[in-house]
This record gives structure tokens, sequence and C-alpha cells, in this order.
């Protein structure tokens, strides 16, 4: 079959390859000129399966309310006169019980589990290099109540199978010894050994390349900017090239990877999708003093930020800010990125040197993403992975793959447009 993949970031390029690895005609469609240059850009780096908590559990309503007025707050609603924010806002309220949030983490860690061993795999295969570190994550706590909220979302971790052993203060030091700099903070942690870290936007460049030779088609600097629908099923896309050339092209099947952009994309063919972006800032810092630099991936927990060593390079990210498009580098947030990292790490860098970055993660009030079907039957959805883009794209592009291809993708996941049966049950997918 002829497939468009629409984005080039990590989960459309991820796609791509597994797409046409089954045999299929692929062409990716992106409006940047490279893949991997957007969300997929400079992102913080983790292939963190312990990373399964959603934003949206029991205890954050308490603290979104608390972090309203503070500007550089790890989670900021910066409220707008702009019913997709608050409709998402109430989503994300309604995701907040105990029994809500222990479903969403079932479902993160049964894709990042799955993910992480097809990431694997395919490092393996290709022989890919990314500034990659098999070290683990290590989260730590400079919070004595939130370290103790933490057990719980732990055990429920484990008993779905993620390896996450918790920790004191001095074994956190132990496993990670630039945390001396700040061990009269931390009250404990929690480690995760099979976790990874390495930088998404080599790995994209180079599997989008890897894609190319095995025969992929690409249509860079090419904008979207219409869609033909005969009844169900898309009948083809109109494209502006960087000439401004339009030309309308059409596929058998169709897989949506636009990211924060998806929901405007689906909501023309009358499908909603609940994705609101969440604006993320990053900081990479070259390394100044590799004796007091970290090696090991980590995870601040008091601030949300998270650090990956990427060869020579620092890299710390996180926050989210709730604001609509807006692509703005905001300096309050960036530079409480690297006042942060200077209170924790004062021995290992200065802040000199310190390179911006923002994009703008495509987030569910669940953080569960859209994977499988749509309504339109030649759509297919691969998007909303907020925070764990990066963590969930391999696993995600080989799941579309298989159910684009008709097969049932081998894990327990709540696929869009999948009965109950189809889920569980990999092999051939029953067709309506």
């Amino acid at each position: 079959m002829k497939v468009f993949v629409l984005g080039a970031g990590v989960t459309g390029i991820t796609s791509a390859w597994f797409l046409r690895q089954a045999g299929h005609d692929v062409t990716v469609i992106d409006r940047q000129p490279a893949a991997g240059l957007e969300t997929s850009f400079a992102n913080g780096g983790q292939i963190s399966v312990s990373h399964a908590e959603p934003w949206a559990n029991p205890g954050a309503p308490l603290k979104v309310l608390k972090w309203l007025a503070k500007e550089d707050a790890p989670l900021l609603f910066r409220l707008r006169a702009d019913w997709a924010q608050w409709r998402w806002g109430l989503a994300f309220l309604r995701e907040c019980t105990p029994g809500r949030t222990r479903h969403n983490i079932r479902q993160i860690v049964n894709l990042g589990l799955y993910s992480r061993a097809t990431l694997q795999q395919l490092r393996r295969d290709l022989g890919l290099e990314y500034d990659q570190l098999s070290k683990g994550i290590l989260h730590f706590y400079t919070s004595a109540a939130e370290f103790e909220a933490a057990q719980e979302p732990a055990r429920v971790m484990r008993e779905h199978g993620c390896e996450l052993d918790m920790k004191s203060a001095d074994e956190c030091v132990a496993i990670e010894p630039a945390l001396a700099q700040c061990r009269d903070r931390i009250v404990g942690g929690s480690m995760t050994p099979s976790d990874e870290s390495g930088d998404a936007h080599r790995f994209t460049q180079a599997l989008a390349a890897a894609c190319a030779a095995a025969g992929v088609q690409f249509r860079v600097e090419t904008r979207i900017v219409g869609i033909r629908r005969e009844g169900d099923r898309i009948a083809g896309v109109q494209l502006a090239d960087a000439q401004g050339i339009v030309s309308t092209l059409a596929a058998d099947r169709y897989v949506l990877c636009l990211g924060s952009f998806s929901a405007g994309f689906a909501r023309e063919l009358g499908i909603h999708l609940n994705i609101y972006p969440a604006k993320g800032y990053s900081v990479t810092l070259p390394v100044q003093d590799r004796a007091h630099a970290y090696s090991v991936s980590l995870t601040d927990d008091e601030y949300k930020l998270v650090f990956s060593r990427l060869g020579d390079r620092l890299r710390i990210a996180g926050t989210a800010e709730l604001n609509g498009f807006d692509t703005a580098l905001n300096i309050t947030r960036c530079e409480a990125i690297v006042r942060r990292v200077r209170e924790l790490f004062p021995q290992m860098t200065d802040g000199r040197q310190a390179r911006y970055w923002t994009g703008l993660r495509p987030a569910t009030p669940s953080n569960v993403p859209y994977i499988g079907r749509s309504k339109i039957a030649n759509l297919y959805l691969n998007t909303g992975h907020g925070t764990l883009g990066w963590t969930h794209s391999a696993g995600s592009g080989q799941a579309i793959a298989d159910i684009v291809s008709g097969r049932a993708p081998a894990l327990d996941f709540a696929f869009t447009g999948l009965s109950r049966e189809d889920r569980r049950s990999p092999g051939a997918l029953r067709t309506a």
C-alpha cells in the first residue's frame, strides 16, 4: 500500500521505518527542511519507562493552583480565552482520580517497556549512534512529602513490570557521585537501571537516513494546506512546496504524526483529539569539569527537570507551559533552569555558554497518546505523546505499522479504534 506519514519528528520517522519494513510504499511529509527539527530537536534525552506517573494525579490540582502565580512554575496554566485550553484543563481534572491514575500508569508503562525494547533492537540492527547511554535513570527527591507520595505510584509501576527500586540519599550519591554536591538536600530517590538516555535529534536524523536508504520518500519544506475528503475516506492532501506551488497527492493510508498540530488537522475531518501544546524548555551546557559532571541520567522531582549527558554536552529540560502555540523563549523560565542546575551542582558549571530551546509537546490530559485507527477509514493516529515522545516513539512506530498492516500489536494498550479483543490478541485484526 501507499502510505503518507504526516510529520517527520521522532514519531513520524519511526512510523515510516516500520511501515517500510512491513513492505509499504512510504512518503514522509514535513514543513521543515529535514527530520527532527521541531519538538524532537532538543528534548530532555531520556528513554524513561520510569516516568509513568501522569501529570494528572490526585496531588496535581492543589499543585497547579499553587503554581498559577509563579512565572517559573514546573507546570504553568497561562489562562487564555481559549476554549481548547479550558476543555483540556477540565479533562485533566477528570483524570486526577486514583482509579484513572492507576489506569493511565498501566498504559504508559506497557507502552514504555515495549518501546524501549523495540528501540534497543532497532539500535542493534542498524548500528545507530546518538550519544546513547545505558546507565539507567535516577530520580531524586528533595522533599520528604514528595518522596513519600512517590511510593504508591512506584508500587503500581513495579506491578506492571517497571524495574524501579527506592533508594536512600546515600545510595543515590553512590549511583551518581555528582550528587554529592547537593547531598544535604536529598531525602531519597528511585532507580530504574534499564532506562536509557540519548540525543533524540541525532537518532531521528540517523533513522531518517536509514529510511531514505530503504526507499522511503521525503517531501520536506512542504506544508499541508488542504484535505480532500470523499465519504469516510481521505481522497488526497493538498501540499504547498517551498516555492508555494500547490499540488494534490493521494495515498491508500495516512498516518497522523503532526504533534501539537494533529488536533487541528483532525478537526478538519470532524475528529476531536484532545491534544494541547505543552511548551517545554531545555538548556544545553558544555561539560566544563568532568570530575563533577553527572553521567547517569537524573530527574529532579521538585522542579520536574530531567538531566541527560549527551557526549560532551549536558542537557537539562523540563517545565510545561500551557499557552497555546506560542514558541517565544521565556528567559525567566530558561534562567530558572540554569539557576536550579547551579544550586544542585555548583562545582559542575558556571552556567555560561547556555543554549536555550523551547518546543511544543503534544499533551493529552491523561498523558496517554492516541495510537490506532480513526473514524476516517484510511486515517491512522500516532500522536499526543506529550513529554514521552522519545520514550514511546519506537514502540508507537512499530505498533502503528502493525495496525496499518492489519495486525494487532504485541502489547496490551488502549489503542484507538480497536476492540478490546483486538488489543489483547496479537495476530490479524478483525475487520468491520
